[in-house]
């Protein structure tokens, strides 16, 4: 056919969306673990040979697609094309070269037309187990933490390699589950090729060389408009969170000059000996996040879009943690970089970013284990994800219990009593947790846990916001902060793993998000409306908004 024109580009582009997002459910139709399944905690895209990714899929988490788009870049290095055959598949977890810790698969399929290698297609997700201590802050070293799979093939010319299956099956928790949802990343990427290979076929095209980079290029540019809409400047942030045994300093400086952003994270706090550190990896995607949801967010998600935002992080420091520090919870700190890097981008763009957030997922992991070893009840892993309050913005109040910056879903307690023996007795809103404000803080939620006759549990907590709640903006007041304790009253650790006997019960009580503007300044209405809904007390209402009888 003639040479297609950008017309045609942009409707192959729009299709190719279409693409992925049908790989990403697949997986989700065919993963094992429920924090796949319930949460969609993922990644799916499509890559050109040259390992730049050129589709994302909607569905997914942004530490997941904006890591592995590096990741497939070292993939077609180390394996090289020489070693690239159809019918192959290549696997990692290794976080430096992933996605930033040992619990997220990362698989990468090439892609052959006519015999030519044209792409790769990759997908991430998280497994419930890899082995070693479990999911948890606890590990001084990422050795400690799980099994670690090289860059390596899952499959050659077609055939699966029966060595790692078995290697993997010996070394984690759950195999059937593990290598269940290895299968499915194979397969998630094999749904997308048959698209992939039928979209070319309709449009009679033979590689992805000219679609590749009229994506990249137009997307590229399109950044680099809206940077050069940004003031010039050097705007910093500071912002203290709660680490592991000590607090964490987080600072960022971004200089703007014309159409060219960076994000320098100097001042940052060294490394923690435990398992909180944060691959450089990771910081590059989520504050790229962070700055494209302000700067450029109708701009799709590809390399040409994420190329602009120049991050870095003195190596070593807790946010570009080496080789082999303990990584297994970066997601608590990296979940938070959106926060100050938007902070420092307020100062530039006032009125467009929102208050801080409860933004670190509240993770927790569960092994629930008999109370009597005798008994021969089975050992069971479970895995849920929780979310506080978001922040509010400029024009509109903070949202309740939704997992900003991660996008991830809650997972459903019925899901979740489903493959573990534990029964969650409150899922609720937290009252009084939103920060005052114009526009109010997102509420955090309560919840409680408790093992189920015959069991006892271990957790591992993996908290923030605790002692470093999340700031108001602009005169809005501090989200509440969150708290981990027994229903009893007795206090527990924000991080670590911790036991829950049999007969007590876990009470989670997640942290609300900031407020935005004047607490004075919003509607007497809408203050009216929180206390209606038990958003707020009449009491809190009066000491926050001013609230008088006059107003009732």
């Amino acid at each position: 056919m003639t040479q297609p024109s950008s017309i045609d580009y942009q409707i192959m582009w729009n299709r190719l969306i279409a693409v992925v997002e049908e790989q990403a459910t697949t997986l989700i139709r065919t993963a094992f673990s429920t924090s796949v399944r319930e949460a969609g905690d993922l990644s799916a895209g499509l890559f050109d040979q040259a390992g730049r990714m050129i589709a994302q899929a909607v569905t997914g988490t942004p530490g997941h697609v904006n890591a592995m788009a590096e990741s497939v870049t070292h993939f077609a290095a180390q394996i090289g094309p020489q070693n690239t055959f159809e019918g192959d598949v290549f696997i990692t977890n290794d976080p430096w070269l992933g996605t930033g810790h040992l619990h997220d698969i990362t698989v990468v399929t090439p892609v052959f037309r006519k015999g030519t290698h044209i792409g790769y297609f990759a997908c991430t997700a998280h497994v419930v187990d890899i082995g070693g201590r479990g999911f948890g802050p606890d590990g001084q070293e990422v050795f400690e933490e799980g099994l670690l799979i090289p860059i390596t093939k899952f499959a050659e010319r077609g055939e699966v390699q029966s060595l790692l299956i078995e290697l993997v099956r010996a070394n984690v928790r759950t195999p059937d589950q593990t290598v269940g949802d290895m299968y499915s990343l194979a397969a998630c990427n094999e749904a997308g090729e048959r698209r992939l290979q039928a979209m070319m076929d309709e449009f009679r095209i033979d590689d992805l060389e000219g679609l590749s980079a009229f994506i990249i290029d137009t997307s590229r540019a399109a950044t680099h408009a809206a940077i050069a809409e940004v003031p010039d400047g050097r705007y910093q942030q500071t912002m203290q969170v709660d680490g592991y045994d000590v607090p964490v300093h987080m600072e960022v400086t971004l200089d703007v000059a014309g159409d060219r952003l960076r994000a320098d994270f100097a001042g940052t706090s060294g490394p923690s000996r435990f398992g909180v550190n944060v691959p450089e990896v990771y910081t590059r995607a989520y504050a790229c996040y962070g700055l494209k949801c302000a700067i450029a967010p109708q701009v799709p998600n590809n390399t040409g879009s994420l190329e602009p935002f120049e991050i870095t992080a003195p190596e070593g420091c807790i946010l570009a943690a080496k080789r082999p520090a303990p990584v297994s919870t970066r997601h608590v700190l990296g979940h938070l970089v959106p926060d100050v890097v938007l902070g420092a981008l307020h100062k530039a763009l006032p009125g467009v970013v929102p208050a801080e957030g409860a933004s670190s997922l509240w993770n927790i992991q569960i092994s629930a284990r008999a109370s009597d070893p005798e008994s021969g009840l089975p050992n069971r892993e479970i895995l849920m994800f929780n979310s506080g309050g978001t922040g509010a913005r400029p024009a509109v109040d903070g949202l309740s219990a939704t997992a900003f910056p991660s996008g991830v879903s809650t997972m459903s307690v019925e899901a979740t009593e489903h493959v573990g023996p534990i029964t969650v007795w409150r899922k609720d809103l937290r009252a009084g947790s939103g920060g005052a404000g114009a526009q109010r803080g997102g509420l955090g939620q309560v919840i409680e846990i408790e093992a189920r006759d015959g069991y006892d549990f271990h957790f591992n907590a993996m908290f923030d916001r605790v002692e470093n709640p999340a700031r108001g903006r602009e005169g809005g007041g501090a989200g509440a902060p969150g708290a981990v304790a027994l229903t009893d009253g007795t206090a527990l650790q924000s991080k670590g793993r911790q036991k829950v006997a049999n007969g007590q019960r876990l009470r989670l009580s997640l942290p609300g998000g900031g407020g935005y503007g004047d607490p004075r300044q919003r509607p007497r209405a809408a203050v009216a409306e929180d206390i209606a809904s038990g958003f707020i007390s009449v009491a809190e209402a009066r000491e926050a908004y001013g609230y008088t009888d006059e107003d009732e």
